[in-house]
C-alpha cells in the first residue's frame, strides 16, 4: 500500500511537468551545487526538538511545497517541474537522519528549488526537522514500538536514543541496524523482529528524542517571526524613512571570468548579463529580481559595482553565443558581503554535428491495451561528452533530428523527463550543453493493431543496447531479439526482448502478435494529438506505464548488484545488514521476484551468522 502511495506522487509530479518544453530554459539549473561558505552547520541541537513547533513552522513555511501530509503534492510544489521530496512515505525519510534534513533547511537545495531558510534560527531548524520525521509514522505504530522495545529489551537503558548527539547523526535505517545487530555500547535484541516490528520499535526510539509536548502560548509561531511582529510598529514620516534607510541591505560588486573554450576570439562587443534571485518568502523557489548588462573586458574578465547585495541573493552571469545562452554557475551573497566572485562561465564550441551524442540506451514500451492501436513509449538516454554544445534545428513539423518515430506511426509527441540535463531553449530549436548527467526523451507515438503488426524502429545515432517491453502473452519476433526473462514491472508481468550494437542509420523491425494474459494499465488513445514538441504524459495510464518503466529501469542494475553480491565483498557485518535492508526495501516496492528475494535473504542470514 505504500508503494501505490509512492507511485501516485510521481505520477502526480509527472503529469504537473507536462506544460514544460524541452526548449524551455529553466532557472536555476539543476546542476548547481551549494558552497560550502553558507550558515554554520550545528549537527545537533541544544535541547530536544519541539514536534509541536516544528509544525507550525511546517505549515508556514513548507507544506505550500512538501503538501499538508508531507507527500510532496503542495500547490506551489506540484508547479516547480521538480520531484518534491515525500517526506510522509517511510521509504524516503527512513534513510535519512536528523542531521541531513538539517543541513538541507540550513542550506537549501537551489538545484530542487528549495531556498536556505536563513529566517528560522538553529532550534527551529531542528524544531521543523523533527516534525517532518514523524510524517511518515504514527502515534499508533510508536506505541506499538514502545511495547516491543519494553517486553524484548526489558533491563535496557535509552539514554543512548535520547541522546541528541547520537540520534540526530542516525537514520531510522541505522537505528533499526543498531535493533538488529547493536554497535560498540549497545547490545543488539532485535534478530527475531520480524520487519514491522522492527520498524516500529525503530519510530519509538527515534521519538525519545524529539519533545512532543504541547507548546504553551495558544498559538505556534516561529520565535523568529514573533520578534519581528513584535517590533513592526508603524512609524510615520521621517523616523520611518530612517528606519528603512538603516535596514537597507549593502551594496558591492560581482566580478567574474569567461573560460573561453571555442578556439576563437570573443567578440568586444559581447554582452555580459548579470541575474540576481531571491528566494519566495513563500517558499515557492527562486524568483528573479534583477538583471545588469555589461560588457567583457579583453583578457575575458567581467565586473559590475554598486550592486544591491542582501544576503541570500543568488547571482549567476550568462553570455549568449552562436545563438545559445551558456550560464556560469551560482554564487550566493552572505551577510555584509561586499564583493562576490562568480565561478567562471565556460564558453563552449556550438555544433550541428549530433556526431558528438552518445545514444547509450533505449528502451521501448508497446502497450496493447487499445483496441485498434499499439501504443509506443521509447526512452531515450542520450550523452554529451564532448566539449562542444550541440544545437540541433526543430523545424516547423516539430522533429528532433536525432531521433525518429517508428515507420508509420501517428499521435507523435516528445516528453523531457524529470531526471533529464536540462535542455536549452534557441530561436531554432534546442541545445544540449556537455554534462556529465544524461539527457533523458521519451517518445510517444502508435501505429494500427493488426493480428501480425510489423513495427520499424530507424536509428539516427549507433546505439549499444535496445529493450523492448511487452505485456506477458504478446509475442515479438526479430532476426536480431534476445529473448529474457520475464519482468515484474510495478506489479504487472512483462516479456524483455534485447538488441545490442544497433548501428547508425539501420532500421530495428519486430513483429507484435498475441494478446496480453492481463491488461497492464488503462491508456488513453494517443491518435490525433497536436504534433507539438512536447506532449507530456497522455492521462494517468498512460503516466503509470512510464513510471513503472522508469522505476524498474532505474532499479534493475541495483537489484542485480544486490542479489549478485559475494561474501567475501562484505567487510562487516553492518554491510551485510545494509543489504538485507535494501532487499527487503526492494521485495516490498516489487523490484524483484520473490524467488530472488528468499534465496539472496537467505544467503545473506547465513554470512550474517558466520560473522556475527
Amino acid at each position: 500500500m505504500k508503494f501505490r502511495f509512492a507511485l501516485l506522487f510521481i505520477i502526480t509530479t509527472l503529469l504537473s511537468a507536462c506544460n514544460f518544453t524541452l526548449a524551455e530554459d529553466v532557472t536555476p539549473p539543476p546542476d548547481y551545487i551549494p558552497p560550502t561558505s553558507l550558515p554554520t552547520l550545528v549537527l545537533h541541537p541544544e535541547r530536544a526538538p519541539s514536534i509541536e513547533n516544528g509544525a507550525a513552522i511546517y505549515v508556514e513555511k513548507c507544506a505550500a511545497c512538501h503538501g499538508d501530509t508531507g507527500l510532496g503534492d503542495g500547490p506551489q510544489g506540484i508547479q516547480l517541474g521538480v520531484t518534491v521530496p515525500a517526506f510522509g512515505l517511510p521509504e524516503v525519510a527512513r534513510p535519512l537522519s536528523p542531521a541531513q534534513m538539517y543541513t538541507t533547511v540550513t542550506r537549501g537545495r537551489i538545484d530542487r528549488f528549495m531556498p536556505p531558510f536563513a529566517s528560522l534560527n538553529d532550534q527551529e531548524r531542528w524544531d521543523v526537522v523533527a516534525y517532518v520525521m514523524t510524517l511518515h509514522t504514527t502515534k499508533e505504530e510508536i506505541q506499538k514500538g514502545k511495547e516491543i522495545f519494553e517486553a524484548n529489551c526489558a533491563d535496557c537503558s535509552t539514554e543512548y536514543y535520547e541522546s541528541q548527539a547520537n540520534m540526530s547523526a542516525l537514520s531510522t535505517v541505522a537505528v533499526a541496524r543498531i535493533i538488529r545487530l547493536g554497535n560498540e555500547t549497545i547490545k543488539p535484541f532485535g534478530e527475531n523482529l520480524s520487519d514491522e516490528e522492527m520498524w516500529a520499535t525503530a519510530e519509538y526510539l527515534r521519538s525519545l528524542s524529539f519533545d512532543a509536548s504541547p507548546l504553551a502560548q495558544a498559538t505556534a509561531v516561529p520565535a523568529t517571526q514573533a520578534s519581528v511582529q513584535a517590533e513592526a510598529t508603524p512609524l510615520e514620516g521621517t523616523q520611518q524613512a530612517e528606519v528603512q534607510s538603516e535596514a537597507k541591505p549593502g551594496y558591492g560588486s560581482v566580478t567574474g571570468a569567461v573560460e573561453n573554450k571555442t578556439g576563437e576570439a570573443i567578440s568586444s562587443d559581447t554582452v555580459i548579463t548579470l541575474r540576481g534571485y531571491d528566494h519566495d518568502s513563500q517558499g515557492g523557489g527562486a524568483v528573479e529580481v534583477m538583471t545588469i548588462e555589461g560588457s567583457l573586458s579583453a583578457d575575458g574578465t567581467f565586473s559590475f559595482e554598486d550592486v544591491e547585495m542582501p544576503e541570500g541573493r543568488i547571482f549567476l552571469a550568462e553570455l549568449t553565443y552562436a545563438g545559445v545562452g551558456m550560464k556560469s554557475e551560482y554564487a550566493i551573497a552572505e551577510m555584509g558581503t561586499t564583493h562576490l566572485e562568480i565561478p567562471p562561465l565556460v564558453l563552449y564550441e556550438v555544433s550541428d554535428d549530433t556526431s558528438n551524442l552518445t545514444l547509450e540506451e533505449v528502451h521501448i514500451f508497446v502497450d496493447a491495451s487499445n483496441e485498434a492501436t499499439y501504443e509506443i513509449l521509447a526512452l531515450y538516454t542520450i550523452l554529451n561528452a564532448s566539449e562542444t554544445v550541440v544545437a540541433v534545428s526543430i523545424g516547423d513539423r516539430q522533429e528532433i533530428p536525432f531521433i525518429k518515430f517508428p515507420t508509420g506511426s501517428k499521435g507523435l509527441g516528445y516528453e523531457a523527463l524529470q531526471d533529464s540535463a536540462p535542455f536549452i531553449g534557441t530561436e531554432k530549436g534546442i541545445a544540449m550543453m556537455p554534462n556529465e548527467q544524461a539527457y533523458g526523451i521519451l517518445a510517444s507515438s502508435s501505429v494500427v493493431k493488426e493480428k501480425k503488426t510489423s513495427i520499424t524502429q530507424p536509428f539516427v545515432l549507433p546505439v549499444a543496447s535496445v529493450s523492448i517491453f511487452v505485456p506477458d502473452g504478446l509475442e515479438l519476433e526479430g532476426d536480431s531479439l534476445t529473448k529474457g526473462e520475464p519482468q515484474d514491472i510495478s506489479g504487472n508481468r512483462y516479456q524483455m526482448y534485447t538488441v545490442v550494437n544497433v548501428a547508425a542509420g539501420n532500421d530495428l523491425t519486430f513483429t507484435v502478435s498475441g494478446s496480453p494474459k492481463t491488461s497492464p494499465a488503462t491508456v488513453v488513445e494517443t491518435t490525433g494529438l497536436n504534433n507539438n514538441l512536447l506532449i507530456g504524459a497522455v492521462g494517468l495510464g498512460l503516466a503509470f506505464i512510464l513510471v513503472g518503466v522508469w522505476m524498474y529501469l532505474r532499479d534493475r542494475n541495483q537489484a542485480e548488484e544486490e542479489v549478485d553480491e559475494d561474501e567475501d565483498e562484505f567487510e562487516s557485518s553492518e554491510d551485510v545488514m545494509d543489504a538485507i535492508i535494501a532487499l527487503d526495501d526492494l521485495h516490498r516496492a516489487k523490484k524483484i521476484s520473490d524467488d530472488a528475494y528468499h534465496k539472496r535473504r537467505a544467503e545473506l542470514k547465513e554470512i550474517l551468522k558466520g560473522m556475527v
